[in-house]
């Protein structure tokens, strides 16, 4: 499989400036190069047999995994950005499970704020269980350290620092948050609920 890197057009959110935008892309590429070619390098080490080359595959599906992870979360975190978003979501699924497991919208709102202020480098992931319907907020550590298997991922905010220093400083990580929530594209959040 061959990735292509894939074209969003987000260039005048609210609080993201497009320099920030315009490297994040770039990143974001280099997590689809790194995917296809490790792909293409494992590939190449099972056809002449991975006894002989143990070490070395095993380190290429380590990476592979930070790689991939990298890719498709990013992949995620744009697509469910929009210009002329924001607000608070519609009655929905979303909002519905929201106030289930939380409490309220406003609850969640800010548990999942909370998460984004750990402490490293990383993601908040808000989730769906799709087992119990509820949703749950988690810190993903790098790419892959905290993903919970089987739940699936609704809104997806990217925390590492590259996301916003050109914005904002570090400790004000906060202020990152809240424009990136005033871009959120709820439709898309919706949709990924279904």
């Amino acid at each position: 499989m061959n990735y292509q890197v894939t074209e969003f057009n987000l260039n005048g959110l609210k609080g993201i400036s497009d320099k920030t935008l315009e490297i994040h892309f770039g990143l974001y590429a280099g997590y689809v190069k790194n995917t296809n070619l490790l792909n293409e390098q494992l590939a190449e080490i099972r056809q002449k047999g991975i006894g002989d080359h143990k070490i070395a595959y095993s380190e290429l599906k380590r990476r592979l995994g930070f790689e991939y992870n990298g890719m498709v979360l990013h992949e995620y975190y744009f697509e469910n950005m929009r210009i002329d978003a924001g607000g608070d979501p519609d009655k929905g699924a979303f909002r519905l499970a929201a106030e289930q497991s939380f409490g309220s919208y406003d609850r969640w709102r800010e548990d999942f704020s909370q998460t984004g202020t750990l402490r490293g480098i990383g993601w908040a992931i808000c989730y769906l269980d799709p087992r119990a319907g509820a949703i749950s907020n988690h810190w993903v550590a790098e790419h892959e350290i905290g993903n919970v298997a089987g739940f699936r991922p609704v809104l997806v905010m990217d925390v590492w620092e590259h996301a916003y220093l050109l914005d904002y400083k570090p400790a004000e990580r906060g202020e990152y948050i809240e424009a990136f929530l005033s871009n959120v594209d709820w439709g898309v959040v919706e949709d990924r609920m279904n």
